[in-house]
Order: C-alpha cells, then structure tokens, then sequence
C-alpha cells in the first residue's frame, strides 16, 4: 500500500480555541498514565482499571457517561485510562498490541479489523448489544457565521472558490461518513454509482486543499481560519455552538445517518467490568446522557424523546442504503482498489 500524504498541510496556529481543547483532554482526571494514543487522559481511584480506546470526537460524550457510571454499583471504584485519536489510527493501534478492554471507533470497518485480529468477539454487534451502537450522529455542513457564502446543499460546495475541510479517509472514520453524505444523494442510494463518484471526484480534487487526519483535527484547522466549509457530525457542531464559536451549521435536506460502534475485547483483564460500562452506555441511562452531549440515541424512542435537539432531514441515508460497511468498504475505501481511493491518490500523487 502506498503512502498517504496531505494535501496541505493544515496551519500550525495554536488558537485559545485550540488550546482550551487541549487543556480539555488533559485535565479530567488525577493520574497521569494512560492506554496511549494522540490524545490522552485518565481517572484515579481505586479497583478495577479499564483501558477505553475511542476516535476523537465523542470525548465530550464519555465526559459525562463514565463519571455516571462510577456512581452506580458496577462502576464503583472502577478507574479509567483514555486514549483519544483518528479512528483508523486507533483501531490499527489496537490491532498492532495497544492494550484496551473498550473500543469506541467512527466506523464499522474498524471494529471489523479486530474481529479478524481475533481480539473481539464476531457477535459483538448482535441483538444482544443493541447492535453494537450506544448512539450516532447525521453529516452536516459547518459554515461560518452568517453563511456569507450561501452554503445551503452539496451542490453548493462545488461553487467556484469554495473550499472544503474534511479530513483523510485513510486515517478518519468521520471522513468516509463526510463523503458518503453527498455521495449516497447523487448516486440514489447507490442506484448510480457513477454519479455519485463523479461528486465526489470534483469536491476532493477542486475544492479539498487539506486532509487533518480526524475529525477534531479538521474541526480545529476550520476554527483556526482555514476554508469556507467544515464537514462534520452534526453533534459537533452542536459542541461549537454551545461553546460560542464564531460557525453555524447547515443541514442538507438529504444527507446519511453516522453510526458509531462500542465493542468489548475478548481479551481484557477486567471483562465483567468493562461488559458493565458497555451495557451502561447502551442503557436508557447512558443513552440519555449521550443525547445531552449532542449524539442521537440509537434507540428510536428515545431518538423520539429528543425530537426538539435532533430534527429528521427529508432523506436519511444509511449504510446500509449502500449494501452495507462490508461492501462499501472494499468498493469505495480499500486502499488499493477501492473506487474513492483512487480519487484521493490521485489528488495527491
């Protein structure tokens, strides 16, 4: 497999936006070691110690979820260790040795990685987890505020001088979600692939200037002043807004529903443990407490009980529209042959 390589490489700023952020994953918790990863933190107490290995963006989420969790009879004296990054680098970590006893990624492909690798269970994602998916989110487009530029639909990232930060597939989970959104509208559903590759030939080589390698990597080069557009998930935007940054976010009247797997290691050192705070996280409880940082319960009626957060847009497309991640990940993804993969060596070679 060749090397990725950025387009550009995004700036260097060290915003007070950024730096809040940064100060944010450092500072939850006493005690300095961790599972390792780009971005690092960890709980003190006492009892078991439980190693979660997740993607960036759903740090917020896990703030509120495993304080909760601690406070009921199966989390009492639990202690965490948290390590934060890119998904795919994440997931690859954890297939390389990376200790951990809970995963959190982006995408499916990257708990399917440690299936093969033999490490979690191939009923992970049965009827028996909620399918493995504790909540999710939608793709929106984040603008800047005012939305000078009239950013409205995914035709309109295609208008002249318009430039789009997203981050790289080959690295990011959040980046596929970002490019299957426009990508399942213009090939309806997959009825026109073509169409939709063709979309997503001319936003990547015309309008993609910089590829940050995760979702909150992307998030801050868009804040730091970089481009016109920011694709993300629509929890955060939700988080920008409630922090006061200077963006809005646009929802396409047709875009894809983003589901984010949580998976229990076949080989970690305190399994009832961590099958607890999986089962809290799919709770009615730990749902709700997803809900309130911004993510969409995958639970119907609880997605009903916060209607008012969460609007449906006209069309939500899903994976499985597609055929499922199996497919969608060999046809579109594979780093060798995979259709969007060309595009992006392309654009870079």
């Amino acid at each position: 497999m060749r090397e990725r390589h950025q387009m550009r490489t995004p700036r260097a700023y060290f915003t007070p936006v950024v730096a809040l952020a940064a100060a944010a994953l450092i500072g939850c918790g006493g005690s300095s070691d961790s599972a390792g990863g780009d971005d690092e933190t960890a709980t003190s107490g006492d009892g078991a110690r439980l190693s979660l290995v997740a993607y960036a963006v759903p740090k917020v989420g896990f703030d509120k979820v495993i304080p909760a969790f601690q406070k009921t009879p199966e989390g009492a004296g639990v202690t965490f260790a948290q390590s934060y990054g890119a998904s795919g680098d994440q997931s690859r970590k954890v297939e390389s040795g990376l200790g951990a006893d809970v995963v959190n990624f982006s995408v499916e492909p990257d708990v399917t990685r440690l299936v093969k690798k033999g490490v979690v269970d191939e009923d992970w994602n049965g009827d028996a987890n909620e399918k493995g998916l504790a909540f999710g989110s939608t793709v929106v487009i984040v603008v800047r505020k005012g939305n000078e530029k009239g950013i409205k639909t995914w035709d309109d990232l295609l208008k002249p001088g318009i430039e789009v930060v997203t981050p790289n597939p080959f690295s990011s989970g959040s980046a596929k979600w970002n490019l299957l959104a426009p990508f399942a509208e213009k090939s309806r559903g997959g009825k026109d692939p073509e169409a939709g590759l063709a979309f997503v030939e001319k936003l990547v080589k015309e309008h993609v200037k910089v590829q940050p390698k995760s979702g909150r990597e992307a998030t801050e080069t868009f804040l730091q002043g970089t481009g016109d557009v920011l694709l993300s998930y629509e929890n955060e935007a939700l988080f920008l807004a409630e922090q006061g940054e200077d963006v809005e976010h646009v929802t396409p009247p047709e875009t894809f529903k983003i589901e984010n797997p949580i998976a229990v290691l076949n080989n970690s050192k305190h399994p009832e443990v961590a099958k607890a705070f999986l089962a809290f996280n799919l709770s009615d409880a730990g749902q709700r407490l997803w809900a309130e940082a911004g993510f969409r319960p995958s639970k119907p009626e609880l997605l009903k009980e916060f209607a008012d957060k969460f609007p449906e847009p006209d069309k939500l497309w899903t994976i499985d529209d597609l055929g499922g991640w199996g497919e969608v990940d060999a046809t579109y993804f594979d780093p060798d042959k995979g259709s969007i993969a060309k595009i992006y060596d392309d654009a870079t070679g």
